[in-house]
């Protein structure tokens, strides 16, 4: 298409058009997703993507802090811009076998994943936890994980954005930048 020419406007769904009852959500369609949902996270090996991020770089792992005993990392499949996973490098499936040292240290980086993401994205609130094994909801069930998800008065609520698709406003390379950029250097 020449570049003075615009995209013809794809229509967005109206709920009311439905057989159901309407509801106030526009649905974005991303049959894309089902590849994720499906089957989990594709790494193109058996390696647990959590043990493997680190061997990365951060802009390829996504990766925007390193610590002692744990890391923090942008989500791959988030549900809203920011998302950041806490990780211990250590392969550990349950909060409860995690070292002190490593409960610690992921305590720490939430709260500086907090101070860091309301810097940078104005966020209004936050979703926080852990979903120990693949019945709780682990996408990953054996590598511990801790979310931290920005929340904006404006957005929906949390059941539909994980139930749902959500659209992300950034790329998750623009994010992470942001995010490493202000990272304290003393923490």
């Amino acid at each position: 298409m020449p570049a003075d020419q615009e995209f013809p406007a794809v229509p967005i769904e109206d709920s009311g058009d439905f057989a159901a009852v309407p509801d106030a959500y526009q649905r974005l369609w991303t049959p894309h997703r089902m590849v994720y949902i499906e089957n989990g996270p594709v790494t193109g090996d058996d390696t647990c993507p959590f043990c493997r991020a680190p061997q990365l770089s951060d802009e390829e792992a996504l990766i925007v802090h390193r610590g002692k005993h744990a890391y923090v990392l942008l989500n791959l499949f988030p549900y809203n811009s920011g998302h950041l996973l806490v990780c211990p490098y250590r392969h550990v499936s349950l909060y409860d076998d995690a070292t002190e040292a490593e409960v610690v240290e992921i305590a720490a980086l939430t709260q500086t994943a907090m101070r860091v993401v309301r810097e940078t994205s104005q966020c209004h609130g936050f979703n926080i936890g852990m979903n120990q094994g693949r019945v709780a909801g682990a996408g990953i069930a054996d590598h511990l994980h801790q979310h931290v998800v920005p929340r904006w008065s404006q957005d929906a609520n949390f059941f539909p954005i994980i139930a749902q698709t959500k659209a992300l406003p950034q790329l998750l390379g623009d994010v992470r930048a942001s995010i490493a950029a202000a990272w304290p250097e003393s923490v």
